[in-house]
This record gives structure tokens, sequence and C-alpha cells, in this order.
């Protein structure tokens, strides 16, 4: 991937503006948001380890590799006896509005936080996290050339890394190849929407549907995998001025495309589907095809998890007008700017994005149980590759290939590919994901969602063409 943060596909420079945006977004009104939106999430939720006043307190996402990270860190302390660890682990949601609210407000609660590419970029920008390119370059066999190169690339400032990734994920389909073999049909190499459609319509048959696609509404949910269609039918949402695109022809065919696709030949009570919802159906063979996160190899292709395992078809994101159409997310580990204990926070994140934990976890908890997607080295790890066969070079491919700095046919003002880099997004997109998902449900038209979600969009881009 090529080019640095605030530079569009065409050459211009937008660093400054969005630098003064952001400035502005986050200042008391935001902060006392965020403070509220921690109060009423957060509040009693939530896992903790008390490891005492002067312990190097970790905020982390709740997921399966992350419990295994606190399950293994003994081994930490007891190799770093002067050092011990509090975790507070919680839900996605809960954990961004924690996180969020202290990194904002330099609470200074956290020593490490666990955070994404949505925000680092714009975190690093604000002056909130630590360089960690210095402390990398002070830790031997570290090997940060080791990451996959989208992702560096999508957690550097200015030529430094501002977090480090623990799991990475881009997005392919995944299609029941005995269903597909059984039917007679044959999924393209490289299929497009429409090919898609049609397998998906021939499949769709009694219990079984064509095609899972999330509908639950959420800026993570609905929106992740619709944006990349929209980016396939060459859509956008604001044009390189920052005006609003989202009841343009190409926004409209996509988002009409998805709403009839699912309704049609989806899933059932799809607009109140998942990442979750669909990797149960799909595992139980009550979907021919899903489209979404790599992620899901790991239920997919569990023996314990799914009846599919090992008949499972993996290609990239269906293409339109643009190919290389996958998303790219991480969750990563940054250290505030506020906390008291760098040195010591380094020494637990490099533990914990080392090639030696990697190791670590394919020996003593199993290869299903490895973070993916963070280093190249992940998939020569012999165990790993035995267990990665069918899907490592498409997940791969698609990490690669995915380019969060021009994810759009004609140039925009933002980056990211599933979401936009910018502050607003988690409010914007969260209410044209409720458009999308009322769609879904019936219960208003394409139309009609894309004309109220255009004007959320508008307010957010007459804001920023203010600062022009």
């Amino acid at each position: 991937m090529t080019g640095l943060p605030g530079s569009r596909a065409d050459g211009a420079d937008t660093t400054g503006s969005r630098r003064r945006r952001k400035s502005r977004l986050f200042g008391p009104l935001a902060l006392v948001t965020a403070v509220a939106l921690t109060a009423t999430a957060c509040a009693g939720a939530g896992s903790f380890t008390d490891g005492g006043d002067d312990a190097v307190t970790i905020a982390m996402v709740s997921n399966s590799q992350m419990q295994d990270a606190v399950s293994l860190s003994d081994q930490f302390e007891e190799e770093n006896p002067g050092i011990k660890l509090k975790f507070v682990t919680l839900s996605e949601n809960q954990s961004r509005a924690k996180i969020t609210a202290s990194v904002a407000t330099g609470g200074g609660e956290f020593d490490v936080v666990m955070i994404s590419n949505y925000e680092t970029q714009m975190w690093a920008e604000n002056g909130w996290l630590t360089n960690l390119t210095p402390f990398i370059e002070a830790s031997p066999g570290y090997d940060p050339d080791d990451f996959i190169p989208t992702l560096k690339d999508a957690l550097s400032y200015e030529g430094n890394m501002y977090s480090v990734p623990f799991y990475g994920e881009s997005s392919f389909l995944m299609y029941n190849r005995k269903m597909f073999a059984d039917a007679g049909i044959t999924m393209p190499p490289d299929p497009t929407w429409p090919e898609v459609q049609e397998a998906a319509k021939a499949l769709n048959k009694g219990d079984v549907s064509g095609i899972c696609l999330r509908g639950k509404p959420g800026w993570g949910e609905n929106l992740a995998p619709l944006d990349t269609v929209i980016n396939a039918y060459g859509g956008r949402w604001f044009d390189e001025n920052w005006n609003a695109q989202l009841d343009s022809p190409e926004v409209k065919a996509a988002v009409q495309f998805y709403v009839d696709t699912v309704r049609n030949y989806g899933e059932p009570g799809a607009a109140s589907t998942g990442f979750q919802e669909c990797a149960n159906l799909m595992s139980q063979s009550q979907v021919a095809m899903w489209y979404d996160a790599t992620s899901a190899v790991s239920v997919l292709e569990s023996p314990e998890d799914s009846n599919i395992a090992g008949d499972v078809g993996y290609v990239p994101a269906p293409a339109m007008a643009k190919g290389n159409n996958g998303w790219l997310y991480t969750w990563s580990l940054g250290i505030p700017e506020s906390s008291k204990k760098k040195e010591d926070a380094w020494k637990f994140i490099e533990w914990m994005t080392s090639k030696d934990y990697i190791n670590m976890v394919s020996d003593q908890l199993g290869a299903s149980h490895i973070p993916p997607g963070s280093r190249l080295s992940t998939y020569e790890i012999p165990a790993y590759k035995e267990i990665s066969g069918a899907f490592a070079e498409a997940t791969l491919n698609s990490m690669r290939a995915a380019d969060q700095l021009h994810p759009t046919v004609d140039p925009v003002p933002y980056t990211g590919i599933q979401f936009l880099a910018i502050p607003e997004f988690q409010d914007l997109g969260t209410r044209v994901s409720q458009q999308i998902s009322a769609a879904i449900a019936g219960q208003i038209s394409v139309d009609e969602a894309l004309k109220q979600s255009q004007k959320y969009a508008e307010v957010v881009g007459e804001s920023y063409q203010k600062e022009q």
C-alpha cells in the first residue's frame, strides 16, 4: 500500500483539514458525551483481574483470543518479576466507550488499550497515543517488518507505529462446496456480485437459504459488508469536496442489490442477523454462502463447531466496477500518552504481539487458538499450515490487497474501507445502518432509507466544508 494518511487518490492532501476537524470535534462537548456513554454502557460490566494499584492496567475486548492472552499472562509475570498486570475485559461496544472516554480525557486509568485501525491514526494525530517506534527499535527480534504490510500501514501515522496488531482480518466469500457440487454450480475464482446472486437464487431451496448477509444495525454490523458492496459498485459516501453521495446512482444500485439479495435469497430474520448468527447458520449447513470476515474460519473449520469443516470454499470479495474489495480490520495494542508506566506497558505489548507469543499459543493451547492475520510468519508455523491450508492463501491475499487509503473508484477525502476514518462515523454510520436494517425488514423502501441517510451525511459533510 502506498501513500500517506491524509493523501487522496488524486494526490491532493487533506491532512490539514482533517486535523482541524478532529481537534475541534474532540473538545469538551465530545468528551462529556464519551464519559456519558461510558457511564451508561459500562457501569458494572466487564471482567477484572486485580494486580494491585501499581499494576500495568490493560483494557481489552473480551474475545476468545484475548481471553487466551489473559490465561497465559502468569507466564509474562514470571518472566518479568517486577511487573504485575491488571486486566479490564469488556464487550466490544463497552470497550470502545470506556477506552475512548479515558484516552480522550487523559484519565490515565489504562496503560495499555486495545483499539483498532479505526482509532489509531486519528488518536495519534490528536496526540493521545504514545509513539511505539522507539520501543520497537529498541526490542531485538521483534521484527515489525513481519507484520502484514497493510496492517502496519493502517496503524502508522507520519511513518511511526502508534499501535501494533494482535489480530487482523479482511473479508471474503465463503461457500459450501458440497451444495455447489450437488447443484452442478461452479463458483468463479473471482466472482461478481450478480454471479453471487444467481448462485444464491439457485441454492435458495427448502430449509437452506442461498446466502447470509448481515442486516443487524450498527456501523460495525451491516455497514461492514455493505460498504464494500458500495465501493465495488463505484459508490462513495462523500465526493472530494465533502458533498454527501448516499443518494447517488451507484450507492442506490449497491444498496438495492444488497437489500434485494438478502430479502429474496437470504437468511430468515435478516434484519437482526449479525456475524455470530451467520456463523451459526453457515456452520450448520443452513445457508449456502456467506460474505463476511476472514476470521470466520475459526468457526467454519472447527470440527467441534461446524458440520462443514473441510468442505468450505473461499474466494475474494466480489467485484464490480472495483475489485479488491475486502475490508481491513485489526485489534491492536497501544499505550495512552497519559500512562505513567510506558516502559512496563511496552514490555507487555511486546510479549503479547511477538512471534514467541504466537508459537507459545500454538504449543500450549493448539494452533486453532493462534490469533490470525497479524504476522506473515504465522502462516509458516507447521501446525497452523496444517489447519489453514484451505483458507490461508485467500486470507493473506485479501489482507494484502486491502487498501484503506484508496477504498473507492472515484477520489474521496476520507480513508477506510468498511468504515470512514472520521470521528463522526460512529454516530453517522449507526444512524445509516438503522435505515438499511429497516429496509431489509421491509419497513421502508431503499429510496426512503437513502433519502434519510443522505440528510444525515449532509450534516457531517457541511461541517467539513466550512473548514475548507
